[in-house]
């Protein structure tokens, strides 16, 4: 009898467990122990309320017990509004728990204008259409002073605690949510899906720019003279490839090319970044002057590279992404401000200018922007690269040409006649102010934070929606203040978990073998939500694949199914996807240069079943708004048939996405209630057209509905 009470409790109570009171690890969460007589009473009340279904519509009791699953809160706009206030703006912040579960609770911040916590108490406001949960409300006052906060729960003598991280019996120290008053991020940037194009190797639309000289093989100068129709590129003769398929150099140097170019991707916007795949954003790797293939060593900030065309048809390609067709695509442009070539007329160290650069005199107009620890052979370079030196940004006349001016280089592109829609910034945590005086004996440098402060003024005074991405390879919210950058190129939070996950290894195939868990990779996703605000959550660049990782695909093992299964979670998690170009139709390639193969335009060569997916999720994401600002919670963890499953849900729609990580199917069982989807609720999976029905709080789907290295993407609408 003791166990078939035991049993009945678990089913029946399952999957809240908060009559019987179940205590241990539940979904990597902690619940209560049973309690016999407890389920006895529960049972009899149950029976003689006419039928076992009753136990779904009782509540929690105030038992000195917080019922952790009922627990949540995020930076959705259903928990915290706005979710972008100003300084004269109150902020309502909303806590979900178990109907009648709590005694009080208590919003505990830190302002940083005084230094101090101060506490609010919440009040509850109503329960959820299914009488599970009761919301609880309390109001921030309005300031312009940044702030995190963090929930107190308290059931009579037992209290638990809520904050970004998770739920804690002992009060966290770290992982609070933010305020950050004044802090906008670009609209258009939120859940905006990008095609990141790598423009020498995506498509040559003219012919007549290409470099002349033309080879399959590498070639070096003689008697320092390359031939006609190249240049010397650090004692190598930049070329063209004979052929289009030609795999690029290994090991790369930089000196060869194929021919893409502006006009390529132009031709391409309508009839396949709008037609085909619907993608709402570009983002151009470097398009500016420059003697390598890849243009990180700018020589000129000015002037489009000749071999990729003219400032003109810079303006067509942002025109025709803005205008064409119905869809408004946004461009993102690849600023390289850290440093710069020696090419460059400020350096010029191969004396291609009639004036004096700061390799050539130290009386150059140029001089301060360089620091030399031994002029002028031995300068501050970026990552030990020669070719590459830092810019120091000590120089005013620097800071003036760069972006303080009204046709500085910043504030030019994002103006008319180019309109562009922000800079993604290169190595941006790197920007420094360093000694200049003569042989400096140091390259270390100061005021990163200050400079980007005034970055942003003039920046966002040219235009308020213009993005400011960075490139951070770690944590960077020490730049998400609200005076600095936007969000990131999300490598810590996406890029490099969802490798570790499905491909056991690094982003450059590093640490092979180390697989991360179901449950390592839910709480590396969900510390790192925890670093940053809401606005730069949704604007967070997600790559599987970038011009600086191997390819994911590659990383795989050339496994589509893996590939398939990233590309659920990408389309599906919170932030703003990314694909880089041809990754959609199984373009693959190891690390730096083989990672920048060209495109082939055949499509008989194309991987369809990867293109279909990514052409079906990419309007799945745009239709299901729940997918750009919806709260973000996980429903599921199992380590040991490595299944995982989150919901997304707002105002407006539900989503339930399962994936399965395993090399077989599996069956599974997931609490839809967590959603507030109320039973009977058809969601649709968007991948098949099956229908699945919320059923005594839960969705089940069979074996055969969830095969290895794949998923489901079950969605419906708020009625």
């Amino acid at each position: 009898m003791r166990n078939l009470l035991r049993t009945f409790c678990l089913d029946k109570f399952a999957p809240s467990d908060r009559i019987c009171g179940w205590t241990g690890i539940h979904n990597g969460r902690r619940v209560r122990r049973p309690k016999l007589r407890k389920c006895i009473q529960a049972g009899l009340l149950i029976a003689v309320l006419g039928g076992w279904q009753q136990q779904r519509l009782l509540g929690a009791n105030n038992d000195n017990n917080v019922e952790w699953d009922g627990l949540f809160s995020d930076q959705g706009p259903l928990y915290m509004n706005p979710t972008e206030p100003g300084s004269a703006t109150p902020v309502v912040l909303t806590l979900r728990v178990f109907t009648g579960d709590i005694t009080t609770a208590n919003i505990k911040y830190f302002d940083t204008a005084d230094n101090s916590f101060h506490w609010i108490a919440l009040s509850r406001v109503k329960s959820d259409a299914t009488g599970r949960f009761d919301f609880w409300q309390g109001t921030v006052p309005p300031s312009a002073s940044l702030k995190y906060y963090r929930f107190q729960i308290n059931d009579g003598t037992a209290t638990a605690w809520l904050n970004a991280r998770g739920i804690t019996s002992a009060e966290p120290s770290a992982g609070d949510f933010w305020i950050v008053p004044g802090f906008h991020t670009p609209q258009w940037a939120k859940g905006a899906i990008y095609y990141q194009i790598f423009p020498d190797r995506f498509n040559d639309g003219n012919p007549n720019n290409n470099l002349p000289f033309r080879s399959s093989s590498p070639v070096l100068p003689v008697n320092g003279k390359c031939p006609q129709g190249s240049y010397v590129y650090f004692g190598r003769c930049a070329y063209q490839h004979n052929s289009w398929s030609e795999p690029p150099e290994t090991p790369g140097f930089g000196d060869d090319f194929f021919g893409g170019d502006l006009a390529g991707i132009t031709a391409k916007i309508d009839s396949y970044l709008k037609g085909v795949l619907g993608v709402t954003a570009l983002y151009l790797n470097p398009i500016f002057q420059s003697p390598s293939n890849h243009k990180y060593d700018t020589q000129d900030y000015t002037t489009v590279d000749p071999h990729f065309g003219s400032n003109a048809d810079l303006e067509k390609l942002i025109g025709t992404a803005h205008s064409s067709g119905n869809i408004r695509m946004a461009v993102l442009l690849d600023g390289v401000f850290n440093h710069t070539s020696t090419f460059s007329q400020w350096f010029d160290q191969q004396h291609l200018y009639t004036t004096d650069g700061a390799a050539e005199s130290r009386s150059s107009t140029w001089s301060d922007r360089y620091v030399f620890l031994n002029w002028p052979g031995v300068y501050c370079d970026w990552g030990g690269y020669t070719s590459l030196p830092k810019l120091n940004y000590g120089s005013s006349g620097l800071r003036d040409d760069l972006y303080r001016r009204t046709n500085s280089v910043m504030q030019t592109y994002l103006k008319p006649p180019y309109s562009a829609d922000g800079w993604r910034y290169d190595v941006a945590d790197n920007l420094v102010t360093i000694s200049s005086e003569p042989d400096a004996g140091s390259c270390g440098g100061v005021d990163d934070h200050a400079i980007w402060r005034e970055i942003r003024q003039y920046v966002k005074g040219v235009n308020p929606e213009a993005l400011m991405l960075g490139e951070q390879w770690q944590n960077a919210n020490a730049w998400m203040n609200g005076k600095e950058w936007d969000a990131v190129m999300n490598y810590n939070g996406f890029n490099i978990p969802v490798s570790k996950w499905i491909d056991c290894q690094n982003v450059h195939g590093e640490e092979a073998g180390q697989c991360l868990s179901v449950t390592g990779f839910d709480q590396w996703l969900r510390g790192t939500l925890a670093d940053y605000p809401r606005p730069t959550q949704l604007t967070m660049m997600n790559s599987l694949s970038t011009h600086d990782t191997a390819r994911f695909l590659w990383r795989a093992g050339g496994d589509e199914w893996k590939m398939k299964l990233a590309i659920l979670f990408q389309m599906t998690y919170l932030g703003s996807p990314s694909i880089y170009y041809g990754d959609e139709v199984g373009l693959t390639g190891n690390n730096d240069p083989d990672n920048r193969r060209t495109f082939n335009w055949d499509s008989n060569t194309w991987n369809q079943n990867l293109l279909t997916l990514y052409k079906t999720l990419i309007q799945v994401h745009k239709q299901v708004s729940a997918f750009t600002d919806g709260s973000f919670k996980t429903l599921l963890i199992d380590d040991t048939d490595k299944v995982y499953s989150y919901g997304r849900w707002d105002a407006g729609s539900w989503a339930i996405v399962i994936l399965n990580n395993d090399t077989v199917g599996h069956s599974v069982s997931i609490p839809a209630y967590q959603l507030s989807i109320p039973d009977g609720t058809k969601l649709t999976n968007q991948l098949s057209g099956s229908v699945y029905i919320v059923s005594n709080g839960a969705i089940q789907a069979p074996t055969g509905a969830l095969p290895g290295h794949y998923g489901l993407v079950l969605t419906a609408r708020v009625p």
